[in-house]
């Protein structure tokens, strides 16, 4: 069975194991800096979310969010960050983080939930066909300055 909670002090180690994995999977490298300043801001809870998946005792899941306005609504709900320990992939868990992100922004009020992906992350995009509809958006990134 999986619980799904907010993140709590005690998760931070584990949290930071998952939140490794999920910056490597996207080849992405962060210093130990930017990981203790995440944390925080997640601790903070007011601008940025954190959801735990536990499974028997354990923190097998995490799942980042917040919420913005956008032109046409107060309130929009982005899942930022999605990632499953590998040994607890196939039991519900990613399904599990992104409906309780999703009652949150039902709570809110946020008429949209959305969030990306990597176009060859077939595995994610499996279960995101499941559970959302893909409207054929591209990301491009601009860094300013």
């Amino acid at each position: 069975m999986t619980r799904i909670e907010p993140l709590r002090r005690p998760d931070r180690a584990r949290w930071e194991v998952l939140a490794r994995g999920y910056k490597t999977f996207y080849e992405a490298t962060l210093t130990d800096a930017e990981y203790e300043r995440a944390w925080a801001r997640l601790m903070q809870g007011d601008a940025i979310h954190g959801l735990g998946a536990h499974r028997d005792g354990h923190l097998v899941g995490i799942t980042h969010f917040l919420f913005h306005a956008s032109t046409w609504s107060a309130d929009v709900c982005y899942l930022q960050d999605l990632f499953v320990d590998s040994q607890a992939r196939g039991h519900g868990v990613a399904r599990a983080l992104i409906g309780a992100v999703a009652d949150a922004a039902r709570l809110r009020g946020a008429p949209r939930l959305y969030w990306l992906t990597h176009e060859d992350n077939a595995t994610a995009r499996a279960l995101y066909d499941k559970v959302a509809a893909y409207r054929g958006f591209v990301r491009y990134d601009h860094a300013p300055g």
